[in-house]
């Protein structure tokens, strides 16, 4: 493409007249099949009409060649005063490189663009451009057409890690992001990974589809697995199995991007004054948010990660998890073995966390966000990611099971008793809710072992004894009322 464009470029006879740059994904040397190919047209300061025209006729030859071009046409003061007053711009522009005409005014403009950068506020509209992005797209990533590129766990995620760093001089890639300190080797291997696969992916559909298409949308799904190796099996179709990759991966590059930022954030806000206060022998608030005391407080008090959650459950005023707390957490779930779940210990910490009066949606989500849960339970863990084409189920499996968890927390808060007062009345006369709240939790983790949707056309299922007693202890029931619903 660089050759393509400069030799053009040269036979409009403009290599002396402007400078043309590679912005955007172009910039970045990065062009997928349907990719736009991004550039930047940097006239003098009082360009001539002749100058004008030539850049006319070249912006027209490349349509006519079948280039999907993203232009812009500015000088340099145009694009200082762009840059200043649109995020999207500047970030454009971050990305850069020199393909034709002279290179001085180029790097005059990447000198000034430099000086007028401000990271502060750079990291702050990237990371609230992310939550509005996260929230466009329905706010999780479990969703039956998801955009490789914009949705929650996309590219777009890693890429925003890596503007922010280079607006704050901290490295372009990930190995520089390992060298700083900032991302270990083995968090550097697990996002290259993710991000190959998702990179591959959207290569895979932008050729199946003939055209620049970001979604895995449900008519290409299953040629993309086919064009992956996978062949459908008696419990999952190709292109399910296509699914959980991509939602595996996607859940890597979310946990990742929940880590690196606010790492990001605590480097670039170096100067701000550290505030803590004291809540027990592992744990402390810093700065508004939940931080360990030790940074090895998990290898040696392995209990205290499920204990993490708990605190958090308890202290809503806490936005979340510092940021050292983060990594560790995450990095300690291999303290979670066959050991840890038959402590006694644990096991009770776990059942208290659904006993608490609030909280427990958001504790189970950021549980399964940073692989906790499908790590304490195993069976949870198969089902992470994995997708159900029929038309009873919108989510992945696990967003489906957190999804009927809320919904029966939703029956227990009084505020929305409302909504469905009967449930809302028979839920609080229950003295033992948590076990409904487990019941949901378990209610389709078969789904991990192969199990298939169930024939509607068969007799009315029966629970098991063991479910029968469950409920009988949990609620006035009877078998009538399983057959009636």
């Amino acid at each position: 493409m660089d050759q393509a464009l400069a030799e053009l470029w040269r036979e409009q006879g403009l290599d002396q007249l402007a400078t043309l740059a590679a912005v955007g994904g172009y910039g970045r040397g990065q062009l997928f099949p349907g990719s736009d190919v991004d550039i930047l047209i940097l006239l003098p300061d009082q360009p001539s009409a002749e100058t004008n025209d030539k850049v006319s006729h070249f912006i027209g030859l490349m349509w006519d060649i079948g280039l999907e071009i993203g232009h812009s046409v500015r000088t340099t003061d145009e694009c200082l005063r762009e840059a200043a007053g649109d995020i999207t711009i500047e970030t454009n522009l971050l990305e850069n490189r020199l393909v034709a005409g002279p290179a001085e005014p180029w790097r005059k403009l990447m000198t000034r663009l430099e000086a007028q950068r401000d990271p502060l506020a750079f990291f702050e509209g990237k990371t609230l451009e992310q939550q509005q992005r996260h929230t466009r797209h329905f706010g999780v990533s479990n969703n039956l057409e998801p955009n490789l590129k914009e949705s929650p766990g996309g590219l777009r995620d890693l890429h925003t890690i890596l503007w922010i760093s280079k607006a704050a001089g901290l490295g372009d890639n990930w190995d520089s992001l390992v060298r700083r300190g900032i991302l270990t080797l083995a968090e550097a291997r697990l996002i290259k990974h993710s991000e190959e696969q998702l990179q591959k992916l959207r290569i895979d559909l932008h050729l199946l589809a003939r055209r620049r298409e970001d979604r895995l949308i449900f008519d290409l799904q299953q040629q993309v697995a086919q064009a992956w190796g996978l062949t459908d099996t008696p419990a999952k179709r190709a292109s399910e199995q296509l699914m959980q990759l991509y939602f595996r991966a996607a859940k890597t590059v979310n946990q990742l991007n929940g880590i690196l930022l606010p790492n990001l954030r605590g480097r670039i806000y170096s100067q701000v004054p550290r505030v803590t206060q004291h809540i027990n022998e592992y744990f402390h608030a810093v700065n508004g948010m939940l931080g360990i005391r030790e940074v090895n407080v998990f290898d040696k008090h392995p209990h205290a990660i499920l204990e993490a959650f708990l605190t958090l459950q308890r202290h809503p005023e806490l936005s979340g998890f510092a940021p050292r707390m983060l990594r560790a957490l995450w990095h300690g779930r291999s303290q979670i073995n066959d050991r840890f779940r038959q402590d006694p210990r644990n096991r009770a910490t776990f059942m208290q966390i659904f006993r608490e009066p609030a909280g427990l949606t958001r504790t189970l989500r950021r549980m399964n966000l940073y692989g906790i849960l499908g790590q304490y339970l195993p069976n949870f863990g198969q089902i992470v990611g994995q997708m159900q084409h029929d038309l009873f189920h919108v989510y992945t499996v696990d967003e489906h099971i957190l999804m009927v968890v809320r919904n029966l927390r939703r029956f227990a808060i009084s505020a929305y008793n409302h909504e469905y007062p009967f449930l809302s009345r028979l839920i609080n006369d229950f003295e033992r809710p948590e076990v409904l709240y487990l019941a949901g939790l378990f209610h389709d983790i078969a789904k991990g072992r192969g199990a298939t949707t169930p024939n509607w056309a068969s007799p009315t299922p029966r629970p098991s004894a063991a479910t029968t007693a469950c409920l009988r202890k949990t609620a006035n029931w009877s078998p009538g009322w399983w057959a009636s619903t």
